[in-house]
């Protein structure tokens, strides 16, 4: 998908909301572990009811990989139903990969060619070498880690080094790269003060927003700093959304929450003549 196609979608559904399926066993609607697959069967109910609310979702691996074999093969279905189903919708796999280039290619490979979703989040501690593999694929987005949404953000992000602060460091740099028209950033919601600086660094790249509504994030804060002419924003929710209840009106209740934020973007898209 191309970030115009993403902005095509931002326009016709009045929303840049990105809703995380983050599942956890624990969590869902206990008739749901009478299925085969608990995860994928919950996860079709929550995309069935918000697909027309949300232009992007955003698998975190993690909650996957640590049901093993059976947690991989319900992220396969997942991400295959929302391809076939609804194929406008922008698929983020939040895997935080990054290795020496032989091995970032083979998980660039795993996620673009055999999952064959749009994007994936990569770390860039290791550098250009371990990027650019995933900068290959054409029409596939990465997205750096550059200023997260955790406190121990403060450890190492924002901290001085040779003379520039690494987060921006970071922004810098990965300009350079090839194909670097396809980065996106991850930039959490609980840092909205920083949005001004970078956006002065990467105008035009879409950003990664975590740390709305449960983490304590503000959109109009981060929509403040952080809108661009093409929007330029997803802002993920997923514990708000998918967990909005634990009763059989799961469902229901997910809608109700997507559509609250919804309202709202729509709202400030119209305020800023964005669409």
């Amino acid at each position: 998908m191309t970030t115009q196609q993403l902005f095509d979608q931002i326009r016709l559904k009045k929303s840049f909301l990105c809703i995380g399926l983050d599942v956890d066993l624990d969590k869902i609607p206990s008739h749901f572990l009478q299925f085969d697959d608990p995860i994928f069967e919950f996860n079709k109910a929550i995309i069935d009811a918000t697909h027309d609310l949300a232009v992007s979702y955003k698998p975190n691996t993690a909650f996957y990989e640590s049901y093993g074999i059976k947690g991989w093969e319900s992220l396969s279905k997942t991400i295959a139903y929302i391809n076939e189903k609804y194929p406008d919708i922008f698929t983020i796999a939040d895997a935080k990969r990054g290795d020496i280039g032989n091995t970032s290619s083979m998980y660039a490979k795993a996620f673009f060619t055999d999952l064959a979703f749009d994007s994936v989040t990569v770390a860039p501690y290791m550098g250009k070498d371990s990027v650019e593999p995933f900068l290959a694929f054409s029409d596939k987005h990465t997205i750096l880690l550059a200023l997260t949404s955790n406190a121990g953000a403060f450890d190492f992000q924002t901290q001085v080094v040779a003379d520039s602060v690494l987060y921006k460091k970071v922004l810098e740099t990965s300009k350079q790269w090839k194909n670097s028209d396809q980065l996106m950033y991850v930039v959490g919601a609980t840092k909205a003060e920083y949005f001004a600086v970078i956006r002065a660094i990467v105008p035009d790249n879409f950003l990664l927003v975590p740390g709305v509504g449960a983490q304590g994030g503000s959109l109009t804060e981060v929509c403040k700093y952080g809108l661009n002419n093409q929007v330029g924003l997803l802002i993920n929710s997923s514990r708000g959304i998918i967990y909005a209840s634990s009763e059989l009106d799961f469902a229901e209740k997910a809608r109700l929450e997507a559509q609250k934020l919804q309202q709202e973007m729509e709202q400030i898209l119209l305020a800023q003549k964005i669409i």
